[in-house]
């Protein structure tokens, strides 16, 4: 049942005021700090004792052997193993449909050569332990691929026997992963950001995970990249009119939900009648779900209905969550669609939801969450990326544009900036030599 909240009497200024979880509390905050601090003292050693103690099991060895991996592979159906396959060729087909930047840019005898240099290692996380989530591996490691990255780490949690799910194995194999470890959580984290004696350091971390896990990825922004997003607990904002199929949206309400605590589902719309439809629809459909602990859990702290005046009020809503899902349930959702701002990625229609996003259209499923789709972006081969410049003057564009640089450096008190272009066009200032 989603917490009904009537907007369509209130001003813009007061639509600012939307309840939201608190996922950085300090009790978070410390308890990542300290994880951090012991992985970068004791490095391999605390990795056993954290795994121990947060994921109950002792392991023998971090690193999962080439073979086990293929071994996952081969456990798993036929039928999964097509569908895995699929997938990563759908995603890496997206992924390098890439528009190319200009390779050279000139002005007058300036030259910019413009390079982009992948990173030399990435880490991906990917969330396990009770769930099982291959398709994580996917989308984290398969735009690394294409940005050819040379190494590339997975870090995931064990299950209850010390082992990683096959599921999860067999997307390593079919994405061709380098190296596969048994760590998860806060620990992965610092692991790949400082390195211990099994894990080599990594460039660049990225992943969804549990708040502790993206916590944990903030803190190491001062070592290692990180991409902008918070990619915590899942979110999604349903949009829906008259015409919106109750079950459909309930449905989708409960996809983002049944991920566990801490996350979004809201539902926004202009009808009062939809709205008391699609919560009857909610009431009948988690009784009968597998996953009933979790998506209770979610909706009684996360899910909303928000009842607005007309849809481009529920727009400003939208803006203001910036969710990491959002279904555009409507007659016309390209009528919407320019006046969205914020968000991780829209789904477009009733054929559209966010679990084609999850799996199989191409864009990453690792999405800003956490109100962090106001200023970052979906997961992307930029992120592992670094962009270079190797520039040119010739002697005539420098004799052009030398004094203007000149007069800057002046103006800034870098009198050696001056005299490092003066000297070359024949007209030093230090000296009354020519220095060249």
């Amino acid at each position: 049942m989603l917490t009904i909240l009537d907007i369509r009497s209130k001003n813009e200024n007061e639509l600012l005021d939307l309840p939201r979880p608190d996922l950085l509390s300090q009790g978070d905050q410390k308890i990542v700090e300290d994880i951090i601090d012991e992985v970068k003292i004791r490095k391999d050693a605390a990795l056993f004792d954290l795994t121990e103690k947060f994921d109950g099991v002792r392991l023998s060895s971090l690193l999962v052997t080439p073979e086990e991996v293929q071994k996952g592979k081969e456990a798993v159906s036929p039928a999964l193993l097509t569908a895995l396959t699929s997938a990563a060729a759908s995603i890496a087909k997206f992924h390098r449909h890439r528009s190319p930047l200009p390779d050279v840019y000139e002005n007058n005898g300036i030259s910019v050569k413009h390079m982009e240099i992948p990173v030399e290692s990435a880490g991906v996380y990917v969330p396990g332990g009770k769930a099982k989530y291959p398709s994580s591996v996917l989308m984290t490691v398969i735009p690394a691929k294409v940005a050819g990255v040379n190494r590339i780490v997975c870090c995931t949690p064990p299950n209850a026997e010390g082992k990683v799910a096959p599921e999860i194995l067999a997307a390593c194999a079919i994405a061709e992963v380098d190296e596969v470890y048994c760590i998860g959580g806060a620990q992965a984290i610092a692991a790949m950001a400082y390195g211990t004696e099994s894990i080599k350091a990594v460039d660049v971390i990225c992943g969804p995970g549990s708040k502790l896990v993206s916590i944990a990825q903030s803190k190491v922004r001062s070592v290692v990249g990180v991409p902008s997003a918070f990619a915590g607990p899942s979110e999604v904002v349903v949009v829906a009119d008259e015409t919106t199929p109750a079950s459909w949206a309930a449905m989708d309400l409960l996809v983002q939900a049944e991920h566990g605590p801490d996350g979004l589902s809201w539902l926004i719309t202009d009808s009062e009648e939809k709205a008391k439809e699609i919560n009857a629809e909610i009431e009948r459909l988690i009784p009968v779900s597998p996953r009933r602990s979790q998506i209770e859990s979610t909706l009684a702290k996360g899910g909303y209905v928000v009842i607005a005046k007309d849809l481009r009020q529920g727009v400003k809503v939208v803006n203001e969550i910036a969710p990491e899902h959002l279904e555009l349930m409507t007659e016309d959702p390209e009528a919407l669609l320019p006046y969205i701002r914020n968000a991780g990625a829209i789904f477009m229609g009733n054929y559209a939801p966010a679990t084609v996003g999850d799996y199989m259209a191409g864009p990453s499923h690792v999405l800003p969450t956490f109100r962090t789709a106001k200023f970052a972006s979906v997961l992307g081969v930029e992120d592992f990326i670094r962009r270079m410049h190797a520039i040119s003057f010739t002697d005539g564009a420098l004799e052009e544009f030398g004094p203007y640089i000149a007069e800057i450096a002046s103006a800034e008190g870098l009198e050696a900036h001056r005299e490092s272009v003066m000297m070359r066009i024949k007209q030093p200032t230090w000296s009354q030599t020519d220095l060249g």
